[in-house]
């Protein structure tokens, strides 16, 4: 008898917690992250800003090796390598983390501009167009309108 009352009650609670959230008429929009990330310019400067970087440290490289090739000496290769070797490491760390640094503003950015086109057109709720099978409405181009 408790267990039928306890499956019963969890039963009525379950259910009333789905019907308000049924029940609250909710505006869900959708949008194609990928889609507004390849348009925005802010993307495409800093992937190119980020390759210039590289190819300018693959330069750099390139004479640190030829400075080491040019050593008369054994120990003064090595040691010129080593210091080669931790100045590689330190400036590779450095771009990358300037890279994902403003990697993180960008994407805050466009979550803000999402979250604002989103407010104006009265939505209560945005998903990402990959994870939604069917409904919502797709608000991927205004978005893209706004994103710089």
């Amino acid at each position: 008898m408790k267990k039928t009352l306890s499956i019963g009650l969890m039963a009525l609670i379950l259910g009333s917690g789905f019907y308000n959230f049924a029940s609250a008429a909710q505006k869900i929009a959708v949008v194609d992250v990928p889609a507004v990330v390849a348009k925005s310019a802010q993307v495409q400067n800093l992937k190119k800003e980020q390759q210039a970087k590289m190819q300018d440290l693959e330069k750099w490289l390139k004479n640190a090796q030829a400075d080491v090739e040019k050593q008369q000496t054994k120990e003064g290769k090595e040691k010129l390598l080593k210091k080669y070797q931790t100045d590689f490491a330190k400036k590779k760390e450095a771009i990358a983390t300037d890279y994902q640094k403003r990697l993180k503003a960008v994407d805050k950015s466009i979550t803000d501009t999402i979250s604002t086109q989103a407010k104006l057109k009265g939505y209560d709720i945005v998903i990402s167009k990959g994870v939604v099978v069917y409904g919502g409405d797709d608000i991927t181009a205004d978005v893209q309108k706004v994103v710089k």
